[in-house]
């Protein structure tokens, strides 16, 4: 059994057991979180009408991305501007799918 699921502007399929990073979230570690579901699936059948149907997820921690170096250069003009960026990420386990 599977789920799409959305949060943060994006869409993750989803089994029991599975381990995500998602966009920040503002709970603390430990918390119990439910999912806005898009689909339920069980391998053969879609049920696209969600009526009831939940994902429930734990968060394992809070933590950040790697670095992303953004570089802008244009060529013989002597502009050069380095920037770097660490996105903020939620760790989540998915613990239940009741479709």
């Amino acid at each position: 059994m599977f789920a799409v699921i959305r949060t943060g502007g994006k869409q993750y399929k989803v089994s029991k057991n599975d381990i995500l990073e998602i966009e920040k979230l503002d709970v603390k570690e430990g918390a119990k979180i439910d999912l806005d579901v898009l689909m339920v699936s069980d391998g053969t059948t879609a049920d696209l009408s969600n009526k009831g149907a939940k994902v429930s997820a734990k968060v394992i921690k809070q933590k950040k991305d790697d670095k992303v170096v953004v570089f802008k250069k244009r060529r013989r003009h002597n502009y050069r501007r380095k920037q770097g960026h660490r996105q903020n990420l939620t760790v989540i386990e998915i613990t239940d799918i009741a479709a």
